[in-house]
């Protein structure tokens, strides 16, 4: 037999319910912002030219450079627009850049748990190390925002295969490591439902960009093209867009500027009042809210 996992059943998207987002909206838009910090010539991460390789000072300055300037140029961005975001954050930030969390403060973004640090990946930990893991992260939210997270993303977006159990206990509403959906699903872990939010693979900078050496201009036209097709889609069924960024790839000034025409493109469309501009924790608390049975596996 094909192998195969529990964590949610086969739906057809034709066969669903409808409902719909707040005020009658059809479209949830959300921009998914990584902000990441890495070790210094050890353990993961990209590289800018060769896509992956070893760990250099070159690499970590470029990955830095997100957290120093890139960063600050998509809140401007953002602000322009008046977009909110899913700040996608580890942990260990905190303690290198904690400005960046006064801004995500004053604009009442989202916190999303992304793990200590994206030079490091849950795949191959053992379960109490990656409960550890998740603990570790999802208590350094807490202590400085006074709040525990709702939602999570695994540094790479990786998982074990418990990884949606312990997420479940440790206390988190969704994650975001699932791409297999445009909608909203519920996911089956051993402590009852976690909700899975959708969180693009496709539409996400570091793919486009950095793997895949599409230009910011054609970056910024997949999402255009994205949007003109979704919010035409959406009067049928209710729908989640999301384009996911990084900080020290999409907040390079060249690519702010491509950017901003995707944004202003989507902020001025005639077909503007389908879309919620919103991030992932509303998306959650509107499904939560809803009858389980609207949503796939519920």
């Amino acid at each position: 037999m094909l192998p195969g996992h529990a964590r949610y059943g086969p739906s057809a998207m034709p066969a669903r319910p409808v409902y719909d987002w707040p005020d009658g909206k059809r479209l949830a838009f959300y921009i998914g912002m990584n902000i990441e910090v890495f070790g210094f010539l050890a353990g993961l991460g990209p590289d800018p030219i060769a896509g992956s390789g070893p760990q250099t000072h070159r690499n970590y300055a470029w990955r830095d450079y997100g957290n120093r300037v890139g960063m600050w140029n998509l809140f401007d961005l953002f602000d322009e627009f008046a977009l909110p975001a899913s700040c996608i954050v580890n942990s260990w930030l905190y303690d290198h850049y904690p400005e960046i969390f006064d801004r995500i403060r004053r604009r009442g973004d989202a916190i999303v748990g992304h793990g200590r640090t994206n030079a490091e990946w849950q795949s191959g930990l053992w379960e109490a190390d990656e409960r550890r893991l998740i603990a570790e992260a999802t208590d350094a939210i807490e202590r400085n925002e006074g709040a525990r997270p709702r939602g999570w993303l695994g540094p790479g977006s990786v998982e074990t295969a418990v990884t949606p159990d312990l997420l479940k206990e440790a206390g988190y509403r969704y994650c975001l490591d699932w791409p297999c959906d445009d909608q909203p699903i519920w996911l089956n872990t051993r402590g009852g439902k976690l909700l899975s939010v959708p969180y693009p693979f496709e539409l996400n900078d570091i793919g486009q960009m950095v793997f895949r050496h599409h230009t910011a201009r054609e970056f910024a036209d997949m999402i255009v093209d994205q949007f003109d097709a979704m919010v035409r889609q959406c009067v049928h069924r209710p729908l989640v867009f999301s384009v996911s960024l990084h900080s020290y790839i999409a907040g390079q000034p060249f690519r702010v500027t491509a950017l901003r025409r995707a944004f202003e493109y989507i902020r001025n469309h005639e077909l503007g009042d389908r879309v919620w501009f919103t991030h992932s924790d509303a998306i959650t608390d509107h499904c939560y809210a809803l009858e389980p049975t609207k949503l796939p596996g519920g």
